[in-house]
């Protein structure tokens, strides 16, 4: 593995397979993008030929924690993106010991809920959680393995739409601070960080942009007329995610840097599908 890879240009990475571990909502976007940028890309799903039908064949792997036998299915010499939850940590030790090498390159995906909502801000320098599984999952494979951890703030983007959510009661109209980060950014940083980022480092991705509840509440209301639930008090005021690491030292530009012109996007893409 190597260290300094600012001085590597893309195109000695692209020689090895990107395999993404976990076509979930990030991995299918992550797939698209990273095909369309010229990588060799394959994904995974305990049942890829049922859950990535919208993927060619051949770019399909299976591949589950827990069934051992599927291990070996990956190519020997590979890049590696973990999108699911790094756990449990018996057997991502196991799974790691089985490769013949350890990857060239290993970005794994976190969540900012592993850190505590304090109303504070949190940088890559708050120590995490290490009593939830899938912390101590990112922290062996980021000490051992040199994988880079990104941990995401919640997703949004097509297919899973703040207002949407508005619509259904799944949001409390609270003044708790919440971190969001639309998927095409996501995806962004992950390909960013495949071929600039030190070894072991750790990353916090959201937009930048802590928002209450309640102020997006407010928008949904006047701005598309979606009815909202009554403000109702919290004792957790949630927490403000730095994001500029990624912008200091991955030079990263957001395509959604802000929340509302997102939303205004994804809602007239909904009227003129219909």
């Amino acid at each position: 593995m190597l260290n300094n890879t600012s001085l590597t240009p893309i195109g000695s990475w692209q020689q090895y397979p990107l395999v993404i571990l976990g076509g979930g909502y990030v991995g299918k976007v992550l797939f698209r993008r990273a095909m369309a940028e010229g990588w060799q890309v394959f994904c995974t799903s305990r049942q890829p030929h049922t859950h990535l039908t919208d993927m060619p064949s051949e770019h399909r792997l299976g591949f589950d924690l827990t069934r051992r036998e599927t291990w070996n299915d990956l190519p020997s010499s590979l890049h590696i993106i973990w999108c699911f939850p790094a756990c449990p940590l018996n057997l991502v030790r196991e799974f790691m010991a089985s490769r013949p090498h350890l990857p060239i390159r290993m970005i794994v995906l976190g969540s900012t809920s592993a850190y505590p909502s304090e109303g504070t801000v949190v940088t890559e320098n708050r120590i995490p959680n290490v009593q939830l599984p899938r912390v101590q999952g990112e922290e062996y494979l980021r000490t051992t393995a040199g994988a880079v951890v990104i941990r995401l703030a919640g997703l949004y983007g097509p297919g899973r739409n703040v207002l949407d959510w508005i619509r259904k009661g799944k949001i409390r109209n609270t003044a708790r601070l919440v971190n969001l980060l639309h998927v095409e950014d996501a995806v962004g940083i992950c390909l960013n960080t495949l071929t600039t980022a030190p070894e072991g480092s750790i990353y916090l991705a959201s937009d930048g942009t802590p928002r209450p509840w309640s102020e997006i509440c407010t928008y949904a209301e006047k701005k598309w007329q979606i009815a909202i639930p009554p403000f109702t008090s919290t004792t957790d005021p949630g927490k403000h995610i730095d994001n500029r690491k990624i912008l200091t030292e991955l030079g990263y530009t957001f395509r959604f840097p802000n929340l509302y012109q997102a939303l205004d996007q994804l809602e007239s893409q909904k009227l003129d599908e219909r």
